[in-house]
């Protein structure tokens, strides 16, 4: 990742909470320590952003804090043929007619171009889903009231007794920061609390994951592996994390990344 896509992830990331951490943001860049620190410093010199000690603050944060994680504008940007992979396996397993939910995030977005053909009732949090939807497809789109998290793009409910109550689905389609022995794991308590509510509401979960999720981690456990039903990845999945998919009595899905790549050139 070069500098200035660095530096751009800092300062989005110390405008949405009080203090950012170094070790944060070594896992939205992908960078080691001693890089965050020099970018972090640099910043502070041009007087953008203000160093503390292990992290890094705004020098005009936002009143109303942000969710842990990168933004959904430089995520989209990552993996881009694996999730597009992944999505259309994940849209074949969908029926006409049928209601599903979709979760908001980068890799459920791209369900919405094969979404096209379809006539499915969709409920999501997430504003480019359901916007692409209802410009560009026929599904009956519903999506859920809340607080507008800007950065993701999605909308969160603090109240138990929301409209996510009274949506039934088929199936659920989410994705995840990170994947391993002891389940699904997230960056934010809000995203989980939001999560666990529509994974009650759904027959059948459906966990998108690009193969890099499995060594992907977070100190929040959304969900133990033996509430996902299906798992679909990529091909860049390693025989040890694909046995640990099936250990858990979960259907793996390996999406092939090459007819993505044709489908984007076509």
């Amino acid at each position: 990742m070069h500098e200035k896509e660095r530096h751009r992830i800092i300062l989005s990331a110390v405008q949405d909470r009080p203090v950012v951490t170094v070790v944060d943001l070594c896992s939205m860049t992908g960078a080691s320590e001693a890089t965050i620190r020099r970018d972090i410093a640099a910043l502070h010199v041009a007087n953008k952003l203000r160093r503390v000690r292990g992290g890094a603050e705004s020098l005009q944060p936002n009143q109303l804090p942000g969710l842990a994680g990168r933004p959904f504008s430089v995520n989209e940007t990552i993996n881009i043929a694996q999730k597009q992979a992944i999505a259309r396996a994940a849209v074949e397993l969908c029926d006409e007619g049928e209601p599903i939910i979709i979760n908001g995030g980068t890799t459920t977005f791209q369900m919405v171009h094969p979404l096209a053909t379809r006539r499915c009732q969709v409920f999501t949090n997430s504003f480019p889903i359901a916007e692409h939807l209802l410009k560009n497809s026929k599904n009956t789109v519903l999506i859920s009231g809340g607080v507008i998290y800007r950065e993701q793009n999605i909308v969160l409910s603090p109240f138990d007794n929301d409209v996510t109550r009274n949506f039934y689905a088929r199936r659920m389609f989410m994705g995840a920061q990170g994947v391993g022995p002891l389940g699904v794991m997230e960056a934010d308590p809000l995203i989980i609390q939001a999560e666990q509510k529509l994974i009650g509401q759904a027959d059948e979960v459906v966990l998108l994951v690009d193969s890099g999720k499995f060594k992907a981690r977070s100190s929040l456990v959304l969900c133990p592996l033996k509430e996902i039903d299906v798992l679909i990845t990529d091909e860049g999945i390693s025989d040890r994390d694909a046995s640990m998919v099936e250990a858990a009595d979960i259907k793996l899905i390996v999406a092939p990344i090459g007819a993505a790549k044709e489908d984007a050139a076509s």
